[in-house]
């Protein structure tokens, strides 16, 4: 069982930033496809982000380019999200994701662990 908890979420005033993390308790953790999603009131979670064992990365909505950048210290064993030039329509829940296949996915029944998500909340 692969546990996740995110962390770094906060309130922050739009064009602010923010680095969340999400610390994985498998020692396996490089081997796992990793994904953020998030998730705001009234509205299905939605797919933010995801990184492969190497390194490569992929985005969802293309609102998040360019201001979102995904990465993994797998010796840590730890993902990061370093999202700038925050927006109000960003607020939402984050949730971090863990896959055991290490191909791509962006939908949330593609992924076998979650993490119990970290509030991000953007004021204009």
């Amino acid at each position: 069982q692969v546990q996740l908890v995110e962390s770094g979420g906060g309130l922050v005033q739009a064009g602010g930033s923010l680095r969340l993390s999400c610390a994985a308790s498998e020692r396996t953790f490089s081997s796992y496809t990793m994904g953020w999603f998030r998730q705001a009131p009234w509205k299905e979670r939605e797919f933010v982000a995801a990184t492969r064992w190497s390194g490569g990365s992929i985005y969802g909505a293309d609102s998040v380019k360019g201001r979102f950048t995904i990465s993994r210290d797998n010796v840590k064993k730890t993902l990061y999200l370093q999202m700038n030039n925050l927006k109000p329509e960003d607020t939402a829940v984050y949730y971090c994701a863990a896959r055991h296949s290490t191909g791509w996915a962006t939908r949330p029944n593609e992924y076998d662990y979650w993490g119990q998500g970290t509030q991000v909340t953007v004021s204009s």
